[in-house]
């Protein structure tokens, strides 16, 4: 009988199955290493620069419009219907040329109301004169009288102390009576005349005053008779310079009031433009800075020549003087794109603005590699901006080539692949 023998144990199965086991561990280790896939980014959807070192200009952007320098608003000096309109915007003015005709019923009867009132009170004026003067002389005649007497007075006491003198009195040829009353009719007299002299000065005074008080009442009345007679002339209403007549929005017929803004007359061939700067940007705009205007058919050199204190809806207003011939085609309101220069920085290291990146910030931007097949994001630290540029402070070097445009779509990658 045959006695059955122990199988011996399968080394080879063990040998492969820890062979397995092996393959999968460094599989496991293989695929954990392996970095994940990189994102692919249209080559022709993104925009590229590149870094350089030179001389990089710092400059602010606004919209804005062309705008006479010399400007002229009419407006209504009084309430009135327009009676008739006499030129058309567009056309070319004078200073004299009589733009429109208003009408007031109103006015004309104020203007008669103070030329009469003017007239009544010249008249009283000369009346007043006459009478003051009558009553003035009238005092003259009494002065001249007492003088006279008191002259006369002094005169006959004279004579009658040299006939005392003499010896009359002594002698009884003289009375004493007539001597005393003599010398007393000259004292009494001098004291008359110098009370009529005062009346007189007194009287005189008098007539001065009243006569300033009615010829300063006859000038105010004349003031308002002219203030309305100057009413009745605006009403025909004039450039008062030359231009062109830029505006006028009436109708006959309407009535406006005082103060209404009636016509615009500028001169079409001295223009400024006035752009819109953002008020965060203007802070380092000074007068004189050189300027660029673009027309969008030709550029125009210029310089800052205002700054509007104030800021509008979160933009600053700035002036700026044209200082080169106006292209074709430019007018008042055209609306035009400028650029005003801050400053240059030389020698500067610089690329142009990526999309997102405040000056003074650190920011992640894609880098190309030498190839140009894929973009890691590097860490760069920016300096002062210009509207297309940024100064690099570090993390770039020249001739590095990044992304900057808009890759918010990879914000959580460090790295794509350029297709």
């Amino acid at each position: 009988m045959d006695i059955p023998r122990e199988r011996a144990p399968n080394r080879r199965r063990y040998i492969y199955g820890g062979i397995g086991l092996i393959a999968i561990i460094v599989a496991v280790v293989a695929i954990a290493n392996l970095k994940p896939a990189a994102p692919s980014v249209d080559r022709s959807s993104v925009v590229i620069d590149s870094v350089r070192r030179g001389d990089m200009v710092i400059d602010v952007r606004g919209p804005g419009s062309l705008v006479p320098e010399q400007i002229r608003w009419i407006s209504a000096v009084t309430a009135g219907r327009v009676d008739r309109i006499d030129v058309l915007p567009g056309a070319t003015v004078m200073d004299t040329t009589t733009l429109l005709e208003l009408s007031n019923p109103d006015v004309q009867l104020e203007a008669l109301s103070a030329e009469q009132q003017l007239s009544a009170a010249e008249a009283g004026l000369v009346t007043l004169r006459i009478s003051l003067s009558t009553q003035r002389l009238a005092q003259e005649g009494v002065v001249a009288t007492t003088t006279s007497d008191y002259n006369d007075a002094i005169r006959n006491a004279t004579a009658f102390d040299e006939l005392e003198k003499k010896g009359f009195l002594a002698k009884g040829l003289l009375a004493p009576m007539d001597v005393s009353k003599a010398k007393d009719k000259a004292v009494e007299l001098k004291a008359r005349m110098a009370i009529e002299q005062q009346r007189l000065d007194v009287m005189s005074k008098s007539i001065d005053e009243q006569l300033a008080l009615q010829k300063a009442q006859v000038d105010k009345l004349r003031d308002i008779a002219q203030f309305q007679q100057g009413r009745i002339a605006s009403m025909t209403v004039r450039a008062g310079a030359a231009g062109q007549l830029q505006e006028l929005s009436l109708e006959p017929g309407q009535y406006v009031q005082a103060g209404t803004i009636l016509a615009k007359v500028a001169q079409p061939g001295r223009l400024k433009a006035v752009l819109q700067i953002p008020a965060t940007q203007a802070k380092d705009i000074q007068i004189g800075q050189v300027a660029s205007i673009d027309t969008r058919n030709g550029l125009i050199p210029g310089h800052v020549m205002r700054i509007d204190p104030g800021a509008h809806d979160g933009t600053v207003a700035v002036d700026v003087a044209l200082d080169g011939a106006l292209p074709k085609g430019a007018r008042p309101d055209l609306s035009v794109d400028g650029t005003i220069e801050l400053d240059r920085l030389r020698n500067a290291l610089y690329v142009g603005r990526p999309a997102y990146g405040d000056p003074g910030t650190v920011v992640g931007l894609f880098k190309l590699s030498k190839d140009g097949t894929e973009a890691q994001r590097v860490s760069v630290k920016l300096g002062r901006a210009s509207v297309n540029m940024v100064e690099i402070l570090q993390g770039l070097n020249v001739g590095d080539r990044i992304i900057t445009s808009d890759m918010s779509g990879s914000d959580t990658q460090n790295r794509v692949r350029l297709k």
